[in-house]
């Protein structure tokens, strides 16, 4: 195999010599338009290198490995370490001159993890497209020297798209982060030339789909992740079937409750599919927990949709809300408390700095409370107040603890009322996630909902009118969470159950 060493990765000028003897080196390098702050830094300094080059990269969905024609050579780099900080050690592995021998081209296969019959005795570089998906990349490249690694700013025009990425390179992974967070990029994913490419063009993108069945609704949730790890949300909603109607009190689901979620599940199942998912898969929490019965709801399921409902225990639910609640949230390291109010449980998780110390699940929900007190209709404080204390109850194994330092709420009754503080006339959940809401604010809508029917509630703009009935009791359990951790505000995560079991069960 006839090979040439490139003296650095970013592309410099090639020259002979053993492959082997080359020193993997260590890369970052992220996606964009504007890289902010990054892009002053490099402009003040003069570059050592600007070019502009047209290559082919060979892409495969089940290798993010870099394959290309660079300069009439076949290159290939292979990723072999990937360290604490996120960078990517990368080394050179083959620099073949055209045309290949088999050989050669079994070499570029087995990179790409695809498996083609080599069925000539020479390939030239108009044979790659028999072999993957050939992509044509012009780049623009400026090089820059900074504290002793290698920066890169470039423009790459990809199938009639351009975008832009910076990179930084060298042999001491410590010279590298340094560099990557003096430009204040490290808040950035690390994302390969290839997986970039990929991205930017769909290539090797995986469909998943989620369904968590609920005491009072039923929710769907359908992303993509792309093949640089991001995900992104295709579809996202919830069926109010109100599943633990009546449970409280018969300890089993009733037969109307049963037929509404069962239909609900057949529709959004039917949508996932409707989008390409891969993989689907399906949880029930509290009102299943609980229901003696929980086995008919099951099977009706499974026999109307084809999926099988796995009842997932109460820590199970707070370890997964939790994930998805702090994400896009600085939090720092501060002492933590995430609750997931639904309608049949709460699910507390504590911790701090990414840690989880003690979850538990109670059971005090918002269909509960609402069936126990009539809160579904006007109703006199002093029964708000007795809703409140019986909430408290439930939550005595919170009480006596230090307040912390954060709260995060989750759930349709904190997302509800969220929005109904912004006067969200459509549900915008960038706009939920991150919203504050303070003691007060949750006092006044309690006021404000006790006096109104289930239909004044309804016209309440930025409430989910299926939510009317429940929403009360929803406020009430907040206000109570708030006052046993002797918190006077909390933060609103759009982010539920749902979207942390979605990246616990499909990503890699």
């Amino acid at each position: 195999m006839p090979l040439v060493v490139a003296s650095d990765c970013l592309g410099g000028p090639e020259k002979g010599g053993d492959v082997h003897g080359i020193v993997p080196r260590w890369e970052w390098r992220s996606f964009g338009e504007r890289f902010g702050d990054a892009e002053d830094v490099l402009a003040a300094l003069a570059p050592e290198l600007v070019h502009e080059t047209d290559e082919l990269y060979l892409l495969s969905p089940a290798s993010d490995a870099s394959v290309k024609v660079r300069d009439h050579l076949m290159d290939v780099k292979q990723l072999e370490h990937v360290n604490a900080d996120g960078l990517e050690q990368w080394r050179p592995v083959m620099k073949a001159e055209f045309p290949l021998d088999p050989d050669d081209v079994r070499f570029v296969l087995d990179a790409l993890h695809e498996a083609v019959p080599v069925d000539r005795s020479t390939y030239a570089a108009d044979d790659l497209a028999r072999l993957a998906l050939t992509v044509p990349v012009h780049k623009r490249r400026t090089h820059y020297r900074i504290d002793g690694v290698l920066a890169e700013l470039s423009e790459l025009e990809i199938d009639g798209q351009v975008t832009r990425t910076i990179a930084i390179e060298g042999e001491d992974p410590r010279l590298v982060i340094a560099a990557v967070r003096r430009l204040g990029l490290d808040g950035r994913r690390n994302v390969s030339v290839a997986r970039g490419i990929k991205t930017l063009l769909g290539v090797g993108a995986q469909r998943y789909a989620v369904i968590d069945i609920g005491t009072n609704s039923v929710k769907l949730h359908v992303a993509e992740r792309s093949a640089d790890g991001e995900w992104r949300a295709l579809a996202d909603r919830a069926v109010v079937t109100r599943l633990g109607e009546g449970l409280d009190g018969a300890g089993q689901l009733g037969a109307a409750p049963i037929a509404r979620t069962t239909e609900a599940v057949a529709t959004l199942v039917a949508e996932a599919r409707a989008l390409d998912v891969q993989e689907l898969v399906a949880v029930g929490t509290a009102g299943l927990r609980i229901a003696e019965n929980a086995a008919v709801l099951i099977a009706a399921v499974l026999e109307a949709s084809g999926v099988d409902v796995e009842v997932i225990s109460g820590a199970e639910e707070a370890r997964l809300a939790v994930r998805a609640a702090t994400a896009g949230l600085d939090l720092g390291q501060q002492a933590l408390v995430v609750f997931d109010t639904g309608g049949g449980s709460t699910q507390f998780t504590l911790g701090s700095g990414g840690r989880v110390d003690e979850q538990f699940s109670v059971d005090v929900g918002a269909v509960r409370l609402t069936e126990h007190f009539g809160l579904d209709r006007t109703v006199p404080a002093d029964v708000v107040e007795a809703a409140c204390v019986a909430a408290a109850i439930g939550f005595e194994r919170l009480a006596g603890r230090p307040a912390p330092g954060a709260v995060i709420g989750m759930g349709g009754a904190v997302t509800n009322l969220a929005a109904i503080k912004l006067g969200l006339p459509s549900y915008d959940p960038d706009a939920v996630h991150g919203t504050r809401l303070t003691r007060a604010d949750v006092e006044h809508q309690i006021e404000r909902l006790r006096r109104l029917t289930a239909d004044d509630r309804r016209r309440i703009v930025g409430l989910q009118p299926a939510r009317a009935e429940v929403i009360l009791a929803g406020a009430c359990i907040v206000r109570t969470v708030l006052d046993v951790l002797g918190a006077d505000a909390f933060t609103v995560s759009d982010r539920a159950l749902r979207h942390g079991l979605i990246v616990d069960r499909f990503e890699p």
